[in-house]
């Protein structure tokens, strides 16, 4: 029978849950146990599709098109397991579902209420999880903090789950703050004992306690916390702030996490292999090189904006031995200060999708500027488009040429609707969503990094490359080097005359993992590696490549 495991949170919000829930699924993993993750959140959308990245960080899309938390991310990254709708919920699809029922005639005209219609909904999707992908446990993420009043109906829920599927079967895990009070000269274990007593007024007596400090948890205070919130000392994990979240499950490992998870759920001991996780820790700590890669886009003032290409960034640098340097740049300011201000000795540039036509041209002239000093670069999906309308103005000599998307009444719309698509209103009703396949030209730069003929990658975009414009792109020097299979939907566009130049209307970055960068993400790498060795006038150590 599946197990299930609850993280909830408490003290401050951002204390790292998704961290810990996904660490936990590797460690799981890494004793062949299969996982599923599941995220609960408790904000009214229905989902994150049409929300700020500035209030929730970057959409997540899965393979099946759900546009989701980023979370999932984590989720897919540490557990080497892709997601889909099912591991994503929220209050609005609850309540949507739930009201749907009761205008169809389902509740046979009884009042729908909090409990049962609403508890029992959460429910039923938590369960569908196990249904329908069979893991040995379902780890369910709460969103929020213990005593926000929009978590309630959720924490109602997985407080009846144990009772439903039987107490051997269930485990709570809340992780919480010990914090540092310097003027005092100690760490303080109350913030975290109201926490607790706010999770039990509910119902819920966790089992686990994970600890986030900045500091070694003394013994006293471990056993401290053990009493007061009726939590055996084993159960009490401190979980020390990291350099890398890829070290956090090292960390929880060397803490009796997992085993203590096991045994609270009478499930087998097994040896973990973690040798490869250790690995890519040990690579992430001891580079040999150092490359510095300029992301533009409109919401670098929050960098989980684009929380996957930094992930996959990282996962590269990794992979090539490489410590990744980071340099954020807005494409407003751009557009005023210029690219040269803002782009001077990088060793990579990359343009990271995105919507709306602020920061456009700042995005277009950071593009020119990476073309013209054969500074590597790597396009996606927003950065691909933008690259089409550079090279339209700058050398197709279409200097009007735009997006139908930012100037619906521009004569040169390189980017727009497919035509079945004009007279869809509904906003999402237009957009490619979720994987779906592209044929790689043989002798392209995409092939050379893919090695395949046919690819499948997660899209989230609404326009298109228009065709009427490409024999003109293809006359001019651009390659189109993939395609969807039928030919009519331009995938990847390159150009050969540059050391790497290489753009894509997908979003790759969901698909990179630690132990598995994305191809496009690793040849960028190695292509800023060589930028920055032939700057330097240094050698490049074989044994990288």
């Amino acid at each position: 029978m599946t197990k299930f495991v609850f993280v909830t949170g408490g003290v401050v919000s951002s204390i790292g849950k998704g961290i810990v829930a996904a660490s936990l699924g590797r460690l799981l993993k890494s004793r062949d146990y299969s996982v599923s993750i599941l995220k609960l959140d408790p904000y009214i959308n229905v989902d994150p599709g049409t929300m700020s990245p500035f209030q929730h960080g970057e959409v997540f899309v899965t393979q099946d098109g759900a546009e989701t938390d980023l979370d999932l991310g984590h989720y897919e990254r540490f557990t080497d397991t892709s997601m889909s709708r099912l591991n994503s919920v929220t209050t609005g699809s609850i309540y949507q579902a739930v009201i749907n029922k009761e205008r169809r005639g389902d509740y046979n005209g009884g009042t729908v209420q909090v409990i049962p219609h609403i508890t029992n909904e959460i429910k039923d999707r938590i369960s569908r999880v196990a249904r329908d992908t069979n893991p040995d446990v379902v780890i369910t993420e709460i969103g929020g903090t213990v005593g926000d009043i929009e978590s309630l109906p959720f924490l109602e829920a997985i407080r009846q789950f144990r009772k439903d599927v039987g107490r051997q079967n269930v485990l709570y895990l809340h992780v919480t703050l010990i914090p540092w009070i310097a003027s005092a000269g100690e760490m303080k274990t109350k913030p975290t004992q109201h926490s607790v007593k706010e999770l039990r007024s509910i119902g819920i007596q966790p089992d686990i306690l994970v600890c986030r400090c900045d500091r070694a948890l003394p013994g006293g205070l471990k056993q401290k916390l053990s009493e007061f919130c009726d939590v055996p000392p084993e159960g009490v994990i401190p979980a020390v702030d990291a350099k890398s979240i890829y070290e956090v499950p090292l960390i929880l490992e060397r803490e009796g996490l997992a085993q203590e998870a096991l045994e609270l759920l009478n499930m087998e001991q097994r040896e973990p292999d973690l040798s490869q996780w250790q690995t890519l820790v040990e690579r992430l700590y001891s580079p040999k090189h150092r490359v510095e890669i300029a992301i533009v886009g409109k919401y670098v003032q929050l960098s989980d904006a684009y929380l996957s290409v930094v992930e996959a960034l990282r996962h590269a640098a990794i992979a090539m031995g490489s410590e990744l340097h980071l340099r954020w740049v807005n494409s407003e300011k751009l557009e005023v200060e210029g690219a040269e201000y803002h782009l001077d000795g990088v060793d990579g540039v990359i343009v990271p999708g995105g919507f709306g036509v602020r920061g456009v041209d700042g995005k277009i002239e950071a593009i020119k500027y990476a073309r013209l000093r054969q500074i590597p670069f790597l396009g996606l999906c927003l950065g691909m488009q933008c690259s089409v309308i550079e090279w339209a103005r700058n050398v197709a000599g279409f200097a009007d040429a735009h997006s139908a998307e930012f100037e619906p009444h521009t004569e040169n719309p390189v980017i727009n609707l497919l035509p079945e698509q004009q007279d869809v209103v509904d906003l999402g009703g237009t957009m490619r969503l979720g994987l779906y396949p592209c044929r790689i030209l043989p002798n392209s730069l995409a092939f050379r990094l893919y090695q395949e003929e046919v690819i499948y990658e997660r899209h989230r975009h609404r326009y298109e490359f228009n065709n009427a414009y490409r024999n003109l792109f293809l006359e001019s020097g651009y390659v189109i080097s993939g395609s969807s299979p039928d030919g009519r939907l331009v995938e990847i566009v390159e150009l050969p005359q540059h050391p790497f130049f290489i753009a894509c209307q997908f979003h790759p970055e969901f698909q990179s993992r630690p132990s598995a960068p994305h191809p496009l993400f690793k040849g960028f790498i190695e292509a800023a590696i060589a930028h920055f060795e032939s700057s330097s006038g240094t050698q490049i150590p074989l044994e990288v490549f």
